[in-house]
């Protein structure tokens, strides 16, 4: 018989068992997704990476997971339960309803970010995949939900705020395609034109 990639494996697993669910949003705490995945590969292991800062686009915490000899990065920003970036000190933004606050980010809200960035690298591999077929990243209301790239402003190259990424796409360009990108779509979703020309400017 055909050996089951890890994949297969894992996202064959039912944690159902082990879910929360909290204001009808369901998530798999860390404890029990690294638990399964060590049950059923040994092998695998996780390093946490640097979580880096840029003032105007906050905390992003990064994690990397290997199983069986294939490795994955993944990585998540800090955000409050209003889906705002975090940064090191309090800020407030307008609404329709008036102003809001979004309180610094403490090392606790860092530290939730990163565990739950490591649920979300270890569901890439398959464990608890399933739970997020709908939804990218369910969480308890305090914690962060990613906003959905429909909410998001389409970032091209008419975009008033393009020069500016454009500027922070060349001083950061050590960071590499993917992270730039990540960091980027915290707040708008890019244009395949926009992606293209990011690629350009980091070469």
């Amino acid at each position: 018989m055909e050996n089951k990639t890890t994949f297969e494996k894992l996202s064959a697993v039912n944690v159902n068992k082990f879910t929360e669910k909290k204001n009808n949003l369901t998530y798999l705490p860390w404890t029990f997704a690294w638990s399964e995945t060590k049950r059923v590969c040994p092998d695998a292991t996780y390093l946490i990476g640097e979580t880096d800062y840029d003032e105007s686009l906050g905390f992003m915490c990064h994690t990397t997971v290997c199983i069986e000899g294939e490795t994955l990065e993944m990585w998540l920003p800090v955000m409050d339960g209003a889906n705002k970036s975090m940064k090191k000190s309090k800020y407030t933004y307008t609404t329709r309803y008036g102003e809001k606050e979004v309180a610094p980010a403490t090392t606790f809200d860092i530290n939730k970010t990163i565990m739950r960035c490591l649920v979300k690298n270890l569901a890439m591999f398959g464990m608890g995949i399933y739970i997020y077929a709908k939804e990218d990243m369910p969480t308890t209301v305090s914690e962060e939900v990613v906003a959905k790239s429909s909410e998001l402003q389409i970032l091209d190259l008419k975009h008033p705020k393009w020069k500016s990424m454009a500027k922070f796409c060349v001083d950061n360009k050590t960071l590499g395609y993917k992270k730039l990108v990540a960091k980027i779509g915290v707040k708008y979703k890019l244009s395949s034109e926009a992606q293209d020309e990011i690629k350009k400017i980091i070469k």
